[in-house]
């Protein structure tokens, strides 16, 4: 679980870094709409979605979106978000906070609050969907033995 948690917090840590840092190379890399959608394995439509929501901020070439790696990595953290059972809602504020340049203290102390809620509330469920699955298990195995018994009593 260690190698985990050092995954997570080197993916978190450096796409943000280096989303966000003044390196020449993070300014030249550039990606389309296609090139996210393809990527992140999400719709176009998703992304103009986090548009319209405030979560990414593209530039615009005409009609064209250009994403740059800060909206990369914030569409990662968007979809990690999201699959750890956090609203957009709370994903934007969570993200916002990076920008309020405080060494990242407040963000993190924010995240973290949230995320150790969120274990809570996921370890919550987890068992309930254990207690839902011994309890279905227990029904298969009555209904599976009335339905043994009624057919051996069809067959004599």
């Amino acid at each position: 679980m260690g190698g985990n948690v050092r995954t997570a917090e080197k993916t978190v840590s450096e796409e943000v870094d280096l989303a966000t840092s003044g390196k020449e190379e993070a300014r030249q890399a550039w990606f389309t709409i296609g090139d996210l959608a393809r990527e992140f394995d999400v719709t176009l439509r998703t992304l103009r979605f986090y548009e319209d929501k405030g979560l990414l901020n593209p530039r615009r070439e005409g009609l064209n979106r250009i994403y740059n790696r800060r909206d990369r990595a914030r569409l990662k953290l968007v979809l990690m978000g999201k699959r750890v059972g956090f609203s957009l809602t709370e994903i934007k504020e969570m993200l916002d906070l990076y920008d309020l340049r405080d060494g990242q203290m407040t963000q993190l102390r924010v995240a973290l609050k949230k995320f150790n809620e969120q274990i809570g509330i996921l370890e919550a469920q987890k068992r309930d969907c254990e207690l839902a699955l011994d309890e279905l298990k227990t029904t298969v195995d009555v209904v599976a033995s009335m339905l043994k018994s009624r057919e051996a009593a069809k067959a004599s």
